[in-house]
């Protein structure tokens, strides 16, 4: 017997049904309106949802939830996740400016274009099991968006500056932007997967860029021979302009939103620095 279909009034049958409708709703099987009586309903394991439902004229399973449908419900969570974190008020402010942008282009049309990446293959599904413990809603949306995202590799450094460990070991996903799943204009908001272990190395860009890392821990700096500062999972970094930065991941792969506010077409540039040996051989955790 479905969880969903348990008998009335036995203990915890109703929050059983609450956590059985949420498995449909993440696999598109039945709308938000469905689930939101679902929840209503687990307060009383003897309350019935069928004649709420049928009060609204609603059924209990909907027809599979189409892509356009999976993007935007991230598009949503993502937005949700960007409202809760915390941070100075610098980070903040940048916080801020990446959700006004993203509910300014929402609406936009969705255009999807599956492509695959052995990366995301590889390590996306680990990543999505550290981050689901906490963050079960986001890391259920990712999951459900992943196969009709676009996904490449970030290759606009040259290989001998940003090494071949890096070059081959990550990949990300425009959500909003130019030529994204949803246009917009100078702006850049997407999902950045990258392998355990490996190093950005040092480099900076024109665009004021928000990390918001989904697993940790991961290792920072900002600019050759400045201190590595070790981060957890959800601790927001903001770089302004030109902000030189680097990222150690650690054992977890590295899994971010990020948003670019401006100058997005503008493209990183790698800043040398002698110790990438060291901190490619490092191991956090």
């Amino acid at each position: 017997m479905s969880n969903i279909s348990l008998p009335l009034g036995a203990k915890g049958t109703g929050r059983a049904r609450y956590a059985a409708a949420m498995d449909l709703y993440q696999a598109g099987q039945i709308s938000p309106q469905v689930l939101e009586i679902y929840r209503i309903a687990s307060a009383l394991d003897g309350q019935d949802p069928a004649p709420m439902l049928a009060e609204l004229g609603l059924s209990a399973v909907a027809e599979p939830a189409s892509g356009e449908e999976i993007f935007r419900r991230l598009i949503e969570e993502a937005d949700r996740y960007l409202a809760t974190l915390p941070g100075p008020p610098s980070t903040l402010r940048g916080v801020a400016e990446v959700r006004a942008k993203l509910n300014q282009w929402r609406g936009g049309p969705v255009t999807l274009r599956p492509r695959a990446n052995p990366v995301i293959a590889a390590h996306l599904g680990d990543a999505l099991a550290a981050m689901a413990e906490t963050h079960l809603a986001l890391a259920q949306a990712i999951a459900a968006a992943a196969p009709y995202l676009t996904w490449h590799p970030y290759d606009s450094y040259p290989i001998d500056q940003i090494g071949e460990a890096f070059a081959h070991g990550q990949a990300y996903a425009s959500l909003m932007g130019v030529d994204a799943t949803i246009p917009a204009l100078d702006y850049d908001l997407g999902i950045f997967l990258i392998a355990p272990h490996l190093l950005y190395r040092d480099h900076h860009h024109a665009a004021p860029e928000l990390y918001a890392p989904l697993t940790g821990p991961h290792g920072w700096r900002f600019g050759p021979g400045t201190p590595l500062i070790v981060k957890p999972a959800h601790q927001p970094v903001w770089n302004d302009p030109h902000r030189p930065h680097m990222t150690k991941v650690g054992p977890v792969p590295f899994l971010a939103l990020f948003g670019w506010t401006a100058d997005v077409t503008e493209a990183a540039v790698v800043i040398q620095a002698k110790d990438w040996p060291e901190l490619e051989a490092l191991r956090l955790g």
